[in-house]
């Protein structure tokens, strides 16, 4: 039963996209205040490389701890069903790249 006050009322988000900018970054680096979380993303163009590499940072998103909570959530369901769909995501690239063996001659 509803009373009709403000927490029984659903709010629908309607997103508009014309002026969105997509950007691909295999970098991230995720970092803090007390207030805000802050999450920078880049573009590292030789990401096997050894030795120090300096990448620049291409977006940086910054978001009060709620919102990175629900982003967390959002990305963890996200990954669990493609990792459900096309199995396991590999983290240690040594484990992911196989060297092809040449054919006997």
């Amino acid at each position: 039963m509803s009373d009709g006050n403000a927490q029984d009322a659903q709010v629908e988000m309607k997103v508009n996209e014309n002026e969105a900018h997509a950007a691909y970054a295999n970098f991230a680096r995720v970092t803090a205040t007390p207030e805000e979380v802050i999450v920078d993303f880049a573009l590292n163009p030789n990401p096997f490389a050894t030795g120090v590499q300096e990448i620049s940072v291409n977006h940086r998103l910054i978001m009060n701890f709620y919102t990175a909570k629900r982003l967390l959530s959002a990305l963890a369901m996200t990954i669990q069903r493609h990792e459900q769909n096309f199995g396991n995501i590999e983290l240690d690239v040594r484990k992911r790249v196989t060297v092809p063996i040449p054919p006997a001659k």
